[in-house]
């Protein structure tokens, strides 16, 4: 592993007995002492903190907020012009057939848009906006940042301690705080289901304000595995498994993201790369769309499984994007796509698990039920 990149956080992760795994370029801990399901517990019923430095942390700026937003929105089918001073929403790039490019985090900071970007994607990502928005446009990326995530029923109690202006915000605002010292970039989201927050703070500051935070009886290290699972039973969505740049929004169930005002009849509709595609299918339906599969029985079932609408058909309908344990649920979980015809929920379907069909159903997501704070 000596080829890849290490976060601000790397030598804390070390000294913690985090066990180490190449992922998207970067040496990243996979699991810690708990292990991966007491750490996906402990989020769930206290705080969990996560390090997601690896992500790409942009800045996007113009003459004007407005100029950059507008810009921004010749890539995204998403309304950022008007998105609220300190207020984030969740998007997309998509290309030329809809399909989605990358997810990203989109937060109105005043005179710029601040873009958090997946870290497989965030070089690509950045090309392509320097490419079609400069040099009108500046896109800066912050390379002397990490990025931490505090998640769980407790997260809001235990950043009370550091800055208690955190009890004001509510999902998806942001704000700057002091945070151990440091001026820190907060936003209330995450990537587990819980109520919980994302910390931009300074390369230098990152250990010391982990630690900090490692400190509260409430807070345990968590890894890349349990974020996984966390995710998963949150229905949402992981770049490269579940949504790719061959996959829609509409046909991923993520047509909510995009407001009305950028769908057909809306004052800034279309404009972005596969409009025609996108709206075609907001009108008329998706012939595939995702869902969420409970396999019956213990065995999980992964990424992978093929699956049929009948035990004995021959041509397969869809695939699984991503399975596992849900420690939450207390038994297997899956997503996967399939024709809108197989997409109600209820209906089951069979997965080719080891030579064998086995039975799934169809069920909404999430599984967990979301706890943002509102």
């Amino acid at each position: 592993m000596s080829d890849l990149l290490h976060t601000p956080l790397h030598d804390l992760h070390r000294s913690l007995g985090a066990r180490m795994v190449p992922f998207a370029g970067y040496e990243m801990p996979v699991q810690y002492s708990l292990g991966v399901m007491k750490e996906h517990l402990h989020t769930r019923t206290k705080a969990g903190l996560f390090d997601v430095s690896h992500m790409g942390q942009v800045v996007v700026s113009g003459e004007s907020y407005a100029d950059a937003a507008l810009a921004l929105e010749s890539l995204v089918p998403v309304g950022i012009l008007d998105l609220p001073q300190n207020r984030q929403r969740y998007g997309f790039i998509t290309n030329d057939q809809g399909g989605i490019v990358d997810d990203l985090m989109l937060a109105n900071r005043g005179d710029h848009v601040f873009v958090v970007a997946n870290a497989a994607c965030k070089a690509a990502d950045i090309a392509l906006m320097r490419a079609t928005l400069e040099p009108d446009i500046t896109v800066t990326e912050l390379t002397d940042r990490a990025l931490l995530a505090l998640q769980g029923p407790a997260a809001e109690e235990v950043l009370a301690k550091m800055d208690p202006r955190v009890r004001d915000m509510a999902f998806m605002d942001v704000a700057t705080l002091t945070l151990n010292g440091a001026v820190a970039w907060v936003s209330r989201s995450g990537y587990t289901g819980e109520d919980g927050f994302e910390i931009s703070v300074p390369a230098g500051d990152a250990t010391a304000l982990a630690q900090a935070l490692l400190d509260h009886p409430d807070v345990e290290a968590i890894g890349l595995g349990a974020r996984d699972s966390l995710r998963l039973e949150a229905g949402l969505c992981l770049h490269g498994h579940d949504i790719d740049a061959e996959t829609t929004p509409v046909e991923a169930t993520l047509h909510w993201a995009i407001q009305k005002v950028r769908r057909s009849g809306g004052a800034r509709a279309g404009g972005f790369p596969g409009a025609d595609i996108v709206l075609g299918q907001l009108a008329a339906g998706a012939r595939k769309r995702r869902v969420g599969l409970i396999p019956e029985g213990r065995a999980p079932m992964r990424e992978g499984v093929v699956l049929f609408a009948n035990v004995d058909d021959e041509t397969p309908i869809g695939v699984i994007t991503s399975g596992g344990f849900g420690p939450t649920v207390g038994g297997p979980v899956a997503m996967g796509y399939v024709p809108a015809a197989q997409a109600e929920v209820g209906t089951t379907i069979f997965g080719e698990l080891r030579g064998k069909r086995q039975p799934l159903r169809v069920a909404k997501l999430p599984f967990t039920p979301a706890n943002f704070k509102r």
